[in-house]
């Protein structure tokens, strides 16, 4: 199992640290508010740990929960704190009311965020294609992940599976700005085509 550092103490924060936990792995959450992370990390169990704001995350694997654009200031702040870690960027890059990026074509918040990390950190967008409030639900889902290194994706995967779940590879982080696009395509069916944000994106390949 994966030794996980979670910075952000919100709604995905929490559903991922949750399923994390009964998946058998170590979770640490930070964040700025020092009684709410540990608040969280009593909430979650499992032996959850509350971390520093600011200090060496202790998992392998660093989860920006965090609104989009602060995740690369803070990976700036950082810095060499994260060398050697896997950054999993799992932000959308909405703006104010949900109907477009923020970002340009050709780039992404993880992309900001691989531009900013120290050396030896790896960038891996994941989980951004899954809405919070199904995750918590426990149903297996589909989770479409996007990263230029092998093993950081397999680092990531691994991490998933253990989460009850199916990581799929859309390939380099470059496709990390076609995921956050594809995201903004599932707000569009919850509020038009599907009527509901109760359902879940992903891929059959038994018809």
């Amino acid at each position: 199992m994966s030794d996980i550092s979670i910075i952000g103490l919100g709604n995905m924060a929490r559903t991922i640290g949750a399923r994390a936990v009964v998946g058998g792995n170590a979770v640490e959450v930070i964040g700025r508010d020092v009684a709410r992370a540990k608040n969280l990390a009593e909430a979650l169990g499992g032996g959850t740990t509350a971390g520093m704001f600011g200090t060496a995350p202790a998992g392998d694997i660093v989860i920006l929960a965090v609104p989009h654009d602060t995740a690369a200031p803070v990976v700036a702040q950082y810095g060499d704190m994260l060398a050697g870690k896997v950054i999993v960027d799992i932000t959308n890059a909405f703006n104010s009311d949900a109907t477009g990026l923020t970002t340009s074509a050709g780039t992404s918040i993880a992309q900001e965020v691989a531009k900013v990390a120290p050396a030896g950190a790896h960038a891996v967008k994941a989980f951004n294609t899954v809405f919070g409030h199904v995750l918590a639900q426990g149903r297996p889902l589909d989770v479409l992940i996007a990263g230029d290194d092998a093993q950081a994706k397999a680092t990531v995967s691994a991490f998933i599976k253990s989460l009850g779940l199916r990581p799929l590879d859309t390939g380099f982080l470059e496709m990390a700005h076609w995921l956050e696009g594809t995201a903004l395509v599932m707000m569009g069916l919850g509020r038009h085509g599907a009527g509901t944000f109760d359902f879940t994106f992903g891929v059959n390949t038994s018809a």
